[in-house]
């Protein structure tokens, strides 16, 4: 979705429709596409084992790719940075007497995500939906039985998802331009939810940061001086998979006990 969303975005851009205006009819097209998911998708599914969803998943997303290609092309994009007034200047720094140089893009992408990850704590833990939504992921069956809409939920998240993938495809398009090789980045989220814990999402945070800054550590002191770099690709996902030999439910993942 991350890929999708950032064509998107620069596709009703290219056709001429203002900066944020293009933002709006894209986060428009993130609902429909969630609907559209719900209907098709995900309703024929309900009370599958959660693999099957996972697998659904999965295959809307490989799905997007090649939809998103047919539409838009496979030739690399620029972001629209400037029209939606991200900064493209950097900040001097001397600490400790060396030079260090931020990226104002990058400062701006962090702000963003901590703004992001904060409102979606506010919303899952003080407003009605947003209880309804961990309710379902908790117990479907007692949240189900309680009155709570499988479909509007599913409907709600997916379109939340779309508005997390939109951003995403802006900070990082703003680095890398816009192209189908931003779907790799997308695919560390997983690494991510396995090493936090797929209940957890403080685990999802941690597991992030934790991600973020073992793979830059070991890329400069021993990716890059034993095994010739390019580290970073797949460092993330041996990560998860050692800490899942020995927690098979992630950092911060609920201990799952089964009596006999």
């Amino acid at each position: 979705m991350v890929v999708f969303a950032a064509l998107t975005l620069v596709g009703f851009h290219e056709m001429g429709v203002p900066a944020w205006i293009s933002v709006a009819l894209t986060l428009g097209v993130m609902f429909l596409l969630a609907v559209s998911i719900e209907r098709v998708v995900l309703r024929p599914l309900v009370g599958q084992p959660d693999i099957i969803l996972f697998m659904a998943t999965i295959g809307i997303t490989l799905f997007l790719i090649g939809f998103g290609e047919i539409i838009f092309g496979g030739e690399n994009k620029v972001m629209i940075t400037e029209e939606l007034g991200i900064p493209t200047g950097s900040w001097s720094l001397e600490p400790f007497g060396g030079l260090l140089l931020l990226e104002q893009k990058d400062v701006t992408a962090v702000a963003v995500g901590a703004m992001l990850v904060a409102g979606l704590l506010v919303f899952l833990n003080r407003t009605q939906m947003g209880r309804a939504i961990r309710a379902l992921g908790d117990d479907s069956q007692a949240a189900l039985s309680v009155g709570i809409s499988l479909r509007t939920i599913w409907v709600l998240v997916w379109f939340i998802a779309g508005i997390i993938a939109l951003v995403t495809g802006i900070a990082w398009g703003a680095r890398a331009g816009v192209s189908f090789a931003l779907e790799v980045i997308a695919y560390k989220a997983l690494p991510v939810l396995m090493l936090g814990g797929l209940e957890s999402i403080a685990g999802a945070i941690v597991g992030g940061l934790m991600i973020g800054v073992l793979e830059k550590l070991f890329e400069i002191y021993w990716g890059q001086p034993l095994l010739g770099g390019n580290t970073e690709t797949w460092f993330a996902f041996v990560l998860a998979l050692i800490v899942l030999l020995f927690r098979p439910q992630g950092l911060f993942g609920e201990r799952i006990i089964e009596r006999v």
